[in-house]
């Protein structure tokens, strides 16, 4: 895989041809190391590079000239014609019938969503990568989809774990990148146009044209702030595309959420695994919750290099130095070929084999909520 190496500017990230690089913890090696372990471990090896200073936010809403297209930022090339040759004649984009016939046991729990205060964090999972975030006082919504179906997959297999109804209003939303299981528009027709939306360079002119008024675009590792709390865009290993011509030319990335308290969110997206998160974790150390994607994953040659699979997922969390995880991208939408409860089963697997504290995995229904006090 070709890596990029991460940029000592606060606002860009340069081509560096290819990279080789580790995770500073593996889930085979990590025997009973805790997350706030591995953060103090890379924070004080002396082989570590410096860490360059958070960038300075940018003006809510300017308006910007972007590149046309973002293929540098790839960190695999895309699929040719003879993968796409392969999958088409092994056909495995859907579970058979073994792999779908534990859609019953699904774990849906809807509940109201907890009232916090500005001092706690909250976090509810309306399904796949879709949360109600309380950050700072604020309510964030992440990729929201509501809708029962999106193109090109079958309907939702499990209900929206919190009705639009029961929302409160919404401060904020932010986009990871322009898929359809991530932006979709019949969800968004029903936010107010004047809710601030943070969304990655080149995507804004999408929300320009459906009357967006306060759309913010922003670059890898630049960030944007709203009411004390702050938005920094950060990389991932995916790529975008929502129709035939316009393959990367809006970026993609995750999003780390920092209240006035220092606390923090981090908000990944869609990604697969690498470099990217052991960047992450150096330059907002102490994340308090990483929510990361542990799903649609099968087959393993054809989505390795933009799905996480469970223990990668676990893998991410260490090199994050995060304290906490809460999976998602899993148990919604059927876009790939793992039976549909497997994802849960391994990410449990996976953390009790690193020696990570039970308490830490917030693997929660769809519907369900924790609260970080």
């Amino acid at each position: 895989m070709t890596q990029q190496s991460e940029s000592t500017t606060t606002g860009t990230v340069t081509t560096a041809g290819p990279v080789t690089t580790t995770s500073t913890v593996t889930t085979a090696s990590a025997g009973s190391v805790t997350t706030e372990d591995v953060g103090l471990l890379a924070a004080r090896s002396p082989l570590a590079p410096p860490v360059p200073p958070l960038a300075e936010p940018r003006p809510p809403g300017e308006r910007r000239v972007w590149p046309r297209t973002f293929h540098d930022r790839l960190t695999s090339p895309l699929p040719g014609l003879k993968a796409l040759a392969r999958f088409a004649r092994e056909g495995s984009v859907r579970p058979g019938k073994e792999g779908l016939a534990d859609l019953p046991r699904l774990p849906f729990e809807p509940a109201p969503l907890p009232r916090v205060d500005a001092r706690a964090i909250a976090v509810t999972w309306a399904g796949h990568a879709s949360w109600v975030v309380s950050v700072g006082g604020l309510t964030v919504l992440t990729d929201p989809v509501w809708s029962r179906r999106i193109i090109g997959t079958p309907a939702r297999i499990t209900p929206v774990g919190v009705p639009w109804e029961t929302l409160p209003p919404i401060d904020a939303v932010v986009i990871s990148h322009n898929h359809y299981d991530h932006l979709d528009a019949p969800t968004l027709r029903r936010l107010p146009r004047d809710t601030p939306v943070f969304v990655p360079a080149g995507l804004g002119r999408w929300f320009v044209r459906r009357r967006f008024t306060r759309v913010t675009e922003l670059d890898w590792w630049e960030a944007a702030e709203l009411s004390g709390v702050r938005f920094d865009f950060v990389p991932s290993h995916h790529w975008s595309k929502r129709s035939l011509t316009d393959t990367c030319r809006s970026l993609w990335g995750g999003w780390v959420l920092t209240a006035p308290d220092g606390r923090r969110v981090y908000f990944a997206g869609d990604t697969g695994y690498g470099h990217w998160f052991s960047h992450i974790g150096r330059r907002h150390p102490d994340i308090d919750l990483a929510l990361l994607p542990i799903g649609a994953y099968d087959p393993r040659w054809w989505l390795r290099d933009v799905h996480c699979d469970p223990e990668e997922a676990v893998r991410a969390a260490l090199d994050l130095g995060a304290r906490r995880m809460a999976p998602m991208h899993w148990g919604t939408f059927v876009l790939s070929a793992e039976p549909v409860l497997e994802p849960l089963t391994r990410v449990r697997a996976a953390w009790e084999k690193a020696g990570l504290d039970r308490a830490n995995l917030w693997d929660l229904p769809v519907g369900a909520s924790r609260v970080l006090e």
